[in-house]
């Protein structure tokens, strides 16, 4: 099965037999580099020219490349700093990948994307590896005052974890495939004034397509969202039963996610598309359904109830529970009485 990653600038089809993670499919770059006679604990600032030039590979265009790996030696692994985005597609036809505590319900194939910024790689030089597949790395600045570039915001599975990668079905991977043999192809034309829309068109085709099949995914994996929404909802109840409001705060999307186990993208995204709502808004909604419980509560001033629910103003509590509510707390402590 396919994984696709997005590596800024180059384009990489993975497909090895062995289990697919995120770590080994970064290692196919960030291992290169024993060449560079660098310490393998030091991290090394990785561009598109440095990841060609050590990968043995033609550089066709200098703000994104496409790569075969099977066409590569044996690399070590190392640790490198990206300033691209990437973007690998891997097979996984033998074995089973697992998410949590269950399996993969897609396996023939996986992506995973890749951000520029990342440190990607392992702490182990002495592992060595012969990758195999294709790979797609993307500069910033080849998208540059395109349609794309706006758009990237909306690609949150970029910041997704390697667990929460996208996993294909077959007609989903001939997309994908159809996709990289479009940018691969203009690639092997000579650069000209069109070059880097026409790229840049492609990519944004795949990643809208990327878009399209996580929200299948989403759809396809009903059991495991209802178990991360079950879990979701027992850490905002246990959370208001202690003192963590006084002392810590509201709760926020991100120390959510991290109590589940996801990336704050795909936590929200997650929450976004089963229940319609964005994970801010259901963590304000559950805050105020909490505060009208303990308005019935008379002997506790507002003030007071805000300060216990992790508001530092009350002039915020007031606001929120208007939002929502329509009425002020105060009013609606009244309307109840």
């Amino acid at each position: 099965m396919p994984v696709i990653i997005p590596i800024t600038g180059m384009l990489i089809n993975i497909t090895d037999s062995d289990n697919y993670s995120k770590k080994m499919a970064i290692n196919v770059l960030s291992l290169l580099s024993e060449s560079t006679g660098n310490d393998m604990n030091e991290i090394v600032k990785a561009d598109i020219h440095w990841s060609n030039n050590h990968m043995g590979v033609e550089t066709l265009h200098p703000l994104v490349s496409v790569i075969d790996f099977s066409k590569l030696n044996p690399i070590h692994s190392f640790k490198i700093n990206i300033d691209f985005y990437a973007v690998f597609l891997k097979d996984t036809k033998t074995g089973s990948l697992t998410y949590g505590r269950n399996y993969y319900d897609y396996q023939e194939g996986s992506i995973v994307c890749t951000a520029p910024g990342q440190v990607l790689g392992t702490d182990a030089p002495e592992e060595v590896f012969q990758p195999k597949g294709w790979g797609l790395l993307f500069h910033p600045d080849l998208i540059y005052g395109t349609s794309l570039a706006p758009k990237m915001k909306k690609y949150t599975f970029f910041s997704y974890e390697s667990n929460e990668a996208l996993h294909l079905s077959k007609k989903e991977q001939t997309i994908v495939l159809d996709c990289f043999n479009r940018i691969l192809e203009e690639l092997n034309n000579n650069i000209d004034d069109h070059s880097q829309t026409l790229v840049s068109v492609y990519i944004e085709l795949l990643l809208d397509y990327f878009v399209r099949f996580y929200e299948r995914q989403f759809i396809t994996r009903k059991t495991v969202n209802k178990d991360v929404l079950i879990r979701f909802e027992n850490f905002l109840d246990d959370y208001f039963t202690t003192d963590k409001p006084q002392n810590i705060g509201l709760p926020t999307v991100k120390n959510c996610a991290e109590q589940l186990f996801l990336s704050p993208n795909y936590f929200g995204d997650l929450i976004k598309k089963e229940t319609g709502k964005t994970a801010q808004e259901y963590i304000q909604i559950k805050i105020i359904g909490i505060a009208k419980e303990r308005l019935q509560d008379t002997s506790k001033t507002i003030s007071e109830i805000a300060y216990e629910l992790g508001f530092q103003y009350v002039p915020h509590f007031n606001r929120s529970f208007k939002k929502i509510v329509g009425c002020t707390p105060n009013e609606y402590r009244a309307q109840a009485s």
